[in-house]
């Protein structure tokens, strides 16, 4: 069993990661909370204050489903930029009325991301109308209305 971490340990990794951010050694983002944990040897909720306390201070945000983001640089959501991405192509006339979508494994390879992401993001263009699904057939661009 481990033993708890002593009082104010989050600070200190804080002030730690910050340092690191400062000098550009995540300009991908913050590593995962396991990861972090491993490297300081805390428990994960150590870690979580830790970045709770750099996300209060602004020096990271959090993007959900991309992962903490340094300097509160805001990033669109992967599927929202797909979701985006098809609009665009649909507005455009690149994929017209009645087109038939690429399948989600394209979309998958295409935008290097999972296919539950490529399955939200349709998912979204089918709630909002711009997209009909054919059970069996596949999905299509809704005809202009």
């Amino acid at each position: 069993m481990t033993t708890p971490s002593p009082r104010g340990t989050y600070l200190t990794i804080a002030e730690t990661l910050r340092a690191r951010i400062a000098e550009g050694t995540y300009p991908g983002g913050l590593p995962s909370e396991a990861e972090i944990g491993r490297e300081f040897n805390v428990a994960r909720t150590t870690v979580r204050r830790a970045l709770r306390a750099l996300e209060e201070a602004g020096d990271v945000t959090t993007v959900a489903g991309v992962g903490r983001r340094v300097g509160g640089a805001s990033q669109m959501a992967p599927y929202k930029q797909i979701m985006t991405d098809l609009l665009d192509r649909i507005r455009t006339g690149d994929l017209p009325a009645g087109a038939r979508l690429p399948s989600e494994a394209e979309l998958s390879e295409t935008y290097q991301v999972s296919r539950g992401t490529i399955r939200r993001a349709v998912r979204e263009l089918e709630g909002s109308g711009h997209v009909q699904a054919q059970h069996g057939v596949g999905r299509f661009v809704s005809p202009a209305a």
